[in-house]
Order: C-alpha cells, then structure tokens, then sequence
C-alpha cells in the first residue's frame, strides 16, 4: 500500500494508527456483526463510544467543569449563526476580529441578527497579520467577542489572545483545535469544524460556558439552540456517529502520544523546519507576517504562477499532494496538522531543496 503526503486544508489527513484500527473494526464492531456506521444512537454500545469521545476531550483540552461539550453537525459555517442567534442576548450588539475570509463570513452572518463592530481588521493588507486590539474600540456594550485563531486560507495565527475583560471571547477554532495549549476557561464559547484536527467531516464541536446557555433568540431554530443540544446531550436527533467515533479515536491517538503539550511541541518543529528553510531561500517567499504566522498552515509564494503550477505537478508526482494555495491568495499552502508526521514535512523541505536547484 502505497499512501501519499496530504497537505490538504481540510479534510485533511487522519493519524494511520486510528484509520488502521477503524479499518479493522469496520465490518464487524466488538462482535457485533455490525459496523459503527450502522449502529443505533441510541444503544448502550453507541453511548459508549460517545461518552468516552466526550471525556477524552474534556481531559485533553482540561475543559472546566462549567463547560458543556456538544458534538453538532453543520461544520463551522452553521456556528456563524448559532452563535450570534444564542449570545445576542442583552445588547444585541457583538465585536468580531476580521482576519480573513472566515471571520468576514462570520461577521456578516451575524449582522442578520444584531448590530456588528468590526473592532479589528488586517484586511489592509490582504489579512497576512494579526490586527492588535485596540480596548479603545472594544465596545463596553457587546454580547461577546469573536475571533478566529487560526486563519487557514492566510496562514496566520493568534500568538496572545485579545483582552476582552468581562465580555465573553468567542473562538472559531476550526484549524487549530488540539493542536496547541489553550486556557478554555479564558473563553465563553469555542467551536470547530473536525475535519482538520480531529476527525472527517461532518461533526462540529462547541464547548460553551454554562452561563451563556439558555438564551437564545425566539426565532432561533431549534437544532441551533445551545440548551436543546445541551439537555439532550447532543442528540435531539441522530448524531454523527461515524465520526464521533473517529473523534473518539483520535482522542485516543493524541492521549497515548502524550496529549496536546507534546503534539504542540511536534507542531512547533515541523512548522519551525519549513519557515527555517523559506527563509534562507531565493526562491520562497512567505506570505505571513513572522510574529503572526501558523504552525498549521505556511503559506509562501514562488516568482511566477508557471512556476508555481509546476511546483504543484511535479510535488504531486513526488507524493506530496494538495499544496496549491487558496484562490485568493495564489502561491502554495501547507496544511501540517496534527496527522502530518515529521517524516511528510522532511519530505517536502527535500523536495523544494530539489526544485529550487533545479528552477534558480
């Protein structure tokens, strides 16, 4: 069996260990005689499995007791209005960071249902850094604070979260769950699609403070409401069970490797090994601002788009596939989750030592 490199943005490559061991429990689960996937939500085997998913996250991330975890569907994009349809509560009134075309698309959701203040933008400079928040144009009155972490398409990442005081921080976290240490308890809400970190689409995860449940809008529908999901236990209706249980194997994975503080040592090297090389290259050059950049996603530019197509081609006859950059930004990306072992990014330095050789 032949498996390539995948720098995919998402979906993007799961750990072999947990595809080997879903592989192997496909047709026929503990003895069941059934798969996962055909498993009723309902049954005890199923509870099981969730539960453990459940506690497994809330012991990697140290999730606070006053934290409801919730395993939705409808990816990220859904949370876009979930969100403002639960937090809107008292000022109908949110600040959103814009720093990239996801929190734009969050933001502008939003603005169906209440009143937006962009308090931060690097959209001057086509979003490769990380605006500084000014409290000055914090607004005293918001309902909460949004911001997205990591910014997939742009390679850039918060390196210090922003000061909200007592207003709640609300975190878009698609692209960097799991994969560095975060003090949960300094946020009021975070969410994230798992189809880059922690299992294939489809499962969207919200951990949410306790307080900031119950009050949502009346026009909020019922499978985007924060106290239906949390009463039920995420199963108001049938549930991603599929990969709920890949999430439970990734879990898994990320517990015996050590947890999040020694995959994000991992991360740091792997990204530190491609950001080192670009640096010291002609022909590289980095999109992201140093201070603000990724260690999920290094985003860089070759001289010429003939150049660039090549360089895709010719990385992909190599095994390392799916580096074409966003169309909005052009140039290559490289999504190096936490699936991306050191070996794939080793990989990819040899392969542009080559090529810049070859194309000087």
């Amino acid at each position: 069996m032949k498996r390539v490199y995948n720098f995919s943005p998402g979906p993007s490559m799961l750990p072999l260990p947990v595809l080997e061991k879903a592989q192997k429990e496909l047709l026929d689960y503990q003895g069941t005689g059934m798969s996962v996937m055909e498993l009723s939500h309902r049954s005890q085997l199923f509870q099981g499995i969730f539960d453990c998913a459940q506690q497994l996250l809330i012991e990697l991330m140290d999730i606070p007791q006053n934290y409801k975890v919730l395993f939705l569907q409808g990816g990220a994009t859904t949370q876009f209005s979930a969100v403002p349809l639960n937090l809107l509560s008292k000022y109908k009134k949110a600040d959103y960071a814009i720093t990239g075309s996801f929190a734009e698309k969050a933001a502008q959701e939003a603005k169906r249902y209440g009143i937006v203040n962009h308090a931060a933008s690097s959209e001057d400079k086509n979003f490769s850094y990380i605006p500084d928040v000014d409290k000055m144009k914090i607004s005293p009155d918001a309902d909460y604070f949004h911001i997205t972490t990591n910014n997939t398409i742009y390679g850039t990442k918060y390196s210090k979260l922003p000061d909200t005081g007592d207003i709640p921080l609300v975190a878009d976290m698609s692209s960097n769950i799991l994969s560095q240490v975060y003090d949960v308890s300094k946020f009021g809400l975070i969410y994230a699609g798992a189809q880059k970190n922690m299992a294939p689409s489809g499962l969207t995860v919200v951990i949410v403070r306790e307080d900031l449940i119950g009050k949502a809008m009346d026009i909020t529908p019922v499978m985007l409401d924060y106290k239906v999901q949390s009463d039920k236990n995420s199963m108001y209706n049938t549930p991603t069970t599929f990969s709920i249980y890949m999430a439970k194997l990734v879990f898994e994975w990320l517990k015996e490797l050590g947890g999040i503080t020694e995959i994000e040592k991992i991360n740091i090297e792997k990204a530190n090994s491609l950001y080192d090389f670009i640096d010291n290259s002609s022909l590289y050059k980095g999109t992201a601002n140093p201070k603000d950049r990724s260690i999920m996603n290094v985003t860089f530019t070759l001289p010429n788009e003939d150049l660039t197509a090549k360089f895709v081609k010719e990385a992909s006859q190599a095994g390392l596939t799916n580096l074409k950059g966003h169309r909005s930004v052009g140039g290559i990306r490289v999504s190096i989750y936490n699936a991306m072992p050191i070996e794939g990014v080793k990989a990819l330095v040899d392969f542009m030592k080559d090529f810049e050789l070859e194309n000087k």
